[in-house]
């Protein structure tokens, strides 16, 4: 099978030309309202977030199948994730978080704890995931938790310049309120990167990719990048 490399530049830049004229008409059509949930007078409220991180659909070992998620209820056809990818997930969330100074945070560890307690407790066997995400808040008097799977995590197979598969990757993060259980904000990452050529209109991750094929971690930090940015709440006003 022939390798899929990136085009040149000389026709990259021709091809913008025309890119560019599909975008302005793309803008002139109806805008369709985003299926996932915006920010509400809940999430301006928050100001303390524990943080659980990420969970993996299906473990590895296990064979794919469609995930429910027992939070959102949503249903996708999910694979093994490794362990190391749900650590290396997690800790870059917590990470780019504290970054962004927006709310007082309990880290994953501490919130991971409390988990393990629940679970290990003979009178909480059987405890909804939802419910347990509720303990987890109203242990640390926080105003809501912030979890999520990851559902794929397919790594390249190549280099940089020339791949046979490309990486693929699909998760989602949400923040739960510990009072009643509802989702007070949800936003999802599902993505197999593909030549410009291939998708005209992934301008974005070709340019944040260098003309690269990326990674499976590298292709999932360009959308968890976006997902902390859309996140709701001011800024975190940093002490003098």
């Amino acid at each position: 099978m022939a390798l899929q490399v990136w085009e040149r530049p000389t026709v990259f830049f021709h091809l913008l030309l025309s890119l560019a004229a599909m975008l302005l008409f793309a803008g002139c059509q109806t805008h369709k309202p985003h299926p996932e949930t915006t920010a509400s007078d809940e999430t301006r409220q928050i100001k303390r977030v524990a943080v659980v991180g990420f969970k993996a659909a299906i473990p590895e070992r296990n064979g794919p199948e469609v995930f429910l998620n027992p939070v959102t209820g949503s249903a996708l056809m999910s694979y093994p994730v490794p362990r190391f990818a749900v650590e290396g997930l997690t800790d870059e969330l917590f990470s780019r978080l504290i970054a962004q100074r927006k709310w007082e945070f309990i880290p994953p560890g501490q919130a991971r704890g409390v988990i393990a307690n629940i679970l290990g407790s003979d009178k909480d066997v059987g405890m909804p995931q939802v419910a347990i995400l509720q303990k987890v808040g109203e242990t640390f008097g926080a105003d809501a938790v912030l979890s999520g799977y990851i559902y794929r995590w397919r790594e390249r197979e190549g280099t940089d310049f020339a791949a046979k598969r490309p990486a693929s990757v699909a998760f989602d993060l949400y923040f739960v309120n510990p009072s009643d259980g509802s989702v007070m904000w949800r936003r999802n990452f599902n993505k197999t990167q593909q030549s410009l050529f291939e998708n005209l209109f992934d301008l974005d991750t070709y340019v944040k990719s260098s003309g690269r094929w990326l990674t499976a971690g590298k292709l999932a930090i360009i959308g968890l990048e976006k997902m902390v940015g859309e996140m709701p709440g001011p800024p975190k006003k940093s002490k003098e």
